[in-house]
């Protein structure tokens, strides 16, 4: 899905000082071979600005939705040298959230629900599968490192005879620092799916 990424973010990244970069996002900069390297979950993602290419670095254990090219990109170039708080909020919380993140922007945590559908031990074993650490909070959660400056929470509910089961995605206060609505969805929407995927299934669309 090359074309999800505009161009103009690429030259824009290409004319910035990698050692601001990587000071802003706490990253590498290969100055030979002109690529950023940036932690990704529990991956390592090369961005290379010149060449408008991103990509997982070799051995890689799992092909990630191409929205979160998209947030590497942007992640880049926009997050600021702040150190997460760790305290919580929804995206409705975000300035402009209860307005933007409805509808088409409605966060997909159905999926992470359906699949594990009350089932915590699963639930939790996929989290901590994935470098999650516990969060006392909901009837599950963890706490995921997304990128160096970017922790999300991830909650489960078990339902019951009147609800359903019910799953969350909780965000760093600090999140609307670094990134617009439009790139908080679009994580939102890879960490759902990701996490809402058997491993052996394809990436939903």
């Amino acid at each position: 899905m090359p074309e999800l990424i505009d161009s103009k973010f690429f030259q824009e990244l290409a004319t910035q000082d990698p050692l601001d970069v990587c000071r802003r996002a706490v990253c590498t900069f290969n100055d030979t071979e002109m690529f950023y390297s940036v932690p990704l979950w529990d991956q390592h993602y090369r961005i290379y600005p010149h060449q408008r290419r991103v990509e997982a670095e070799s051995g890689s254990p799992e092909k990630l939705h191409p929205y979160f090219e998209l947030f590497l990109v942007h992640y880049l170039l926009r997050a600021k040298e702040i150190e997460p708080t760790h305290q919580w909020i929804s995206e409705k919380d975000i300035p402009g959230g209860s307005t933007f993140f409805r509808g088409p922007h409605a966060i997909p945590t159905d999926l992470i629900a359906d699949r594990f559908n009350n089932d915590l031990s699963g639930f939790s074993a996929r989290c901590e599968q994935l470098g999650g650490t516990h969060l006392d909070m909901a009837d599950s959660a963890f706490i995921m490192l997304i990128a160096p400056r970017v922790p999300v929470a991830v909650l489960y509910w078990r339902g019951d005879e009147e609800f359903p089961p019910e799953s969350r995605i909780l965000y760093d206060e600090t999140i609307a620092g670094h990134l617009a609505a439009d790139i908080i969805f679009a994580l939102a929407s890879g960490i759902c799916d990701r996490l809402g995927r058997p491993i052996d299934k394809p990436i939903l669309g």
